[in-house]
C-alpha cells in the first residue's frame, strides 16, 4: 500500500502531510514533491531532496521492519525498471535512472544498523563522530579497543580468534539493543556512545577475520 500512496503523492506515508508540490518537468501540472509518477502526465519525476526513511515509505525510527524495507525497496524498484522506459524519451530515463539510484543509497543507508543509526543521528542534528570518521575523544572506549587488538595480537590459533569474535559478536548485538533502547528514550548523546562502540567493534571483527584466514590458510 505505501508504494501506491508514494505513486501517487497521497502524503499519507512516512513524512506525513507536510509534503508540498512542485510543477512537473513534463507537463507542468502540480505534483507531490514526493511523488515518483506525475498525477496528470504520468511522467516519472526526479528524486529532491526527501530524506531516506520519507523516500522508501518507512517512519523515521531506528527500529524498522526489515521485511517492509525490503518489500517497499523492491518494489519501487520493479516500477522503475529500465525496462519501463526503454521507449521514452532519454530525459525520462536519465530521470528514472537517478530515482533507481536514490532508492538504493536509501535502502543501503538504512538496510545497516550502523548506517541507519549514523543518519537518523544526523537527521536529528548530531554529527555521529563516526560518520565524520574522527579519532574518538572517549577513554573508556579507546581502552577497550586497545584491550581487544592486544587479545587479538596475542591470539595464536584460530580457535582462541574464533572465541574472541563470538564475545565480540555478543556485545555488537548488546549495542543494537542499546541503541535501540537510546532512540526510542530521545537519549542521543547515549545512541551515539554505542554507536561509536558498534564502529569500533565491526573493525575489530574485520580484523579478527583476517587474521583468523591467515592462520587457517
Amino acid at each position: 500500500m505505501a508504494v501506491v500512496e508514494k505513486l501517487g503523492g497521497t502524503g499519507s506515508g512516512a513524512g506525513g502531510a507536510g509534503a508540498g508540490f512542485v510543477p512537473c518537468w513534463s507537463c507542468k501540472g502540480p505534483v507531490a514533491s514526493r511523488a515518483l509518477f506525475c498525477h496528470t502526465c504520468g511522467a516519472v519525476q526526479a528524486p529532491g531532496s526527501t530524506d531516506h526513511f520519507t523516500r522508501l515509505g518507512m517512519p523515521q525510527n531506528f527500529d524498522l521492519d526489515d521485511e517492509k524495507l525490503e518489500k517497499q525497496y523492491l518494489g519501487f524498484q520493479r516500477v522503475l525498471h529500465p525496462d519501463r522506459f526503454a521507449g521514452k524519451p532519454v530525459k525520462e530515463r536519465v530521470i528514472a535512472e537517478s530515482q533507481a539510484v536514490a532508492l538504493n543509497e536509501a535502502y543501503e543507508t538504512l538496510g545497516d544498523p550502523l548506517k541507519r543509526a549514523t543518519y537518523l543521528l544526523r537527521l536529528k542534528g548530531i554529527n555521529s563522530e563516526v560518520a565524520e570518521d574522527k579519532t574518538v575523544n572517549d577513554p573508556a572506549l579507546l581502552m577497550e579497543a586497545l584491550e581487544k587488538r592486544e587479545a587479538l595480537a596475542e591470539a595464536e590459533s584460530a580457535d582462541a580468534i574464533e572465541e574472541l569474535m563470538i564475545s565480540a559478536g555478543a556485545t555488537a548485538i548488546q549495542l543494537l539493543s542499546d541503541i535501540s533502547l537510546a532512540f526510542a528514550a530521545d537519549d542521543l548523546a547515549a545512541a551515539n556512545r554505542s554507536v561509536l562502540r558498534l564502529k569500533y567493534l565491526r573493525k575489530f571483527l574485520e580484523e579478527a577475520r583476517l587474521r583468523r584466514a591467515a592462520l587457517e590458510s
